[in-house]
């Protein structure tokens, strides 16, 4: 059966009012779907167990592993701050010896040597100053270390300045060695294996003098001897056995021990000393030293060895001060025979050391005391020889 025309239009249009009705109640159920819910909800959700919760979370992105550090190296424990030690000499290579004395020398600087002496090798050190010229005759000090001592730490600079004092004067320095272990001079009464054993030390002594006249151009008139300790004995040793060949000689912190001394020609002699010596007293020791030999007799204070030499050189006059200074003098015995002086300059101070010196480990002193400045004795030294 065929409807209407506008039955037909009325059907069609109820049916579009029935679809439009449709399509909102389904964007009203999609509307709901998505739409977020309230907040007493989310807050339920939030306090949810994290397996019940629907909501869906970002990945929290990981954090890259950042790269390890080396671990820090352990400082190592502070050591405990060292003590303080004693200066220590600062010596040279040991020099090569020339066997050769019969050479020129020339060339300034140290010149070492070796030689045959009394069936011992014997050696010592010739010191030329920049001045030096053959057509110019030079005075020759001879140096004599002290007890234990050797040659080396005698021509020690700063110490004891000689080596200094020899360039800036232009006089030639020579400094034997000793000998044995501790190294000591044969000076009569005095001191060590060298005397225990009678060494030849005023021979060996002569010969070197005898070699350096051959080798340099030297002013026979001006050669001296000066030592520090069993050095100077040994210089007093050579002005009573030698006087023709020294035009003074001079000792720190030495007295005369020779046994017989009675020269032919007088001697100038320059004594220095400290007051306070403990190794070799300026009054003289009560009892004999260590090393002195049995029976040996007392060793003279350093008033007697200057009334000794007094008499020696035929001095009339009574000694005269001629320096006074604080903690310092100096006096002379003059009106002696050749026009020769004996003369004592003595320190409060300063123990058995060389006067104006440095203190060096294993120098000379056996004592802790500091070297006198009051006065200096390579000056002093110096002074009375070039009056000579």
């Amino acid at each position: 059966m065929r409807l209407p025309i506008s039955n037909l239009a009325a059907a069609r249009t109820s049916r579009g009012r029935l679809a439009r009705a449709l399509g909102a109640l389904l964007v009203a159920a999609c509307g709901l779907a998505f739409a977020p819910p309230p907040a007493s909800a989310q807050d339920a959700a939030a306090g949810a167990p994290a397996s019940k919760q629907q909501a869906t979370k970002k990945p929290v992105p990981k954090k890259a592993a950042s790269a390890k550090k080396p671990p820090a190296k352990k400082k190592p424990a502070a050591k405990a701050a060292a003590k303080p030690q004693p200066p220590r000499v600062v010596q040279a290579a040991e020099p090569k010896f020339s066997t050769d004395t019969e050479s020129t020398i020339t060339r300034p600087g140290d010149h070492a040597f070796a030689v045959q002496h009394g069936g011992l090798t014997r050696t010592y050190v010739v010191h030329v100053p920049p001045s030096y010229n053959l057509a110019s005759p030079a005075a020759l000090v001879v140096m004599l270390h002290g007890g234990a001592n050797n040659a080396d730490l005698l021509g020690n600079e700063p110490a004891y300045g000689l080596k200094a004092k020899s360039d800036r004067e232009g006089f030639i320095a020579v400094f034997p060695n000793g000998t044995g272990k501790p190294a000591s001079w044969n000076a009569g009464e005095c001191c060590g294996s060298a005397r225990a054993q009678n060494v030849d030390d005023v021979g060996f002594i002569r010969q070197v003098v005898g070699n350096v006249f051959r080798q340099m151009s030297i002013d026979r008139a001006r050669i001296f001897a000066a030592g520090i300790s069993d050095g100077g004995m040994m210089a007093y040793r050579l002005a009573c056995e030698v006087p023709d060949l020294w035009r003074a000689v001079a000792a720190v912190a030495a007295t005369d021990r020779t046994r017989e001394c009675s020269p032919a020609t007088p001697v100038s002699v320059l004594h220095i000393h400290a007051k306070d010596d403990p190794q070799i007293p300026f009054a003289g020791p009560a009892r004999p030293n260590a090393v002195d030999p049995p029976g040996a007799p007392r060793a003279l204070s350093v008033s007697d060895t200057m009334s000794k030499w007094a008499q020696l050189d035929g001095c009339t006059a009574q000694p005269r001060h001629i320096l006074d200074k604080a903690a310092s003098y100096c006096e002379v015995y003059s009106y002696c025979r050749g026009k020769a002086e004996v003369q004592l300059c003595a320190t409060d101070t300063g123990g058995h050391t060389w006067p104006g010196g440095k203190v060096v480990r294993g120098a000379a002193s056996s004592t802790s005391a500091s070297p006198s400045q009051a006065l200096s004795a390579t000056d002093l030294i110096w002074d009375f020889f070039s009056r000579r």
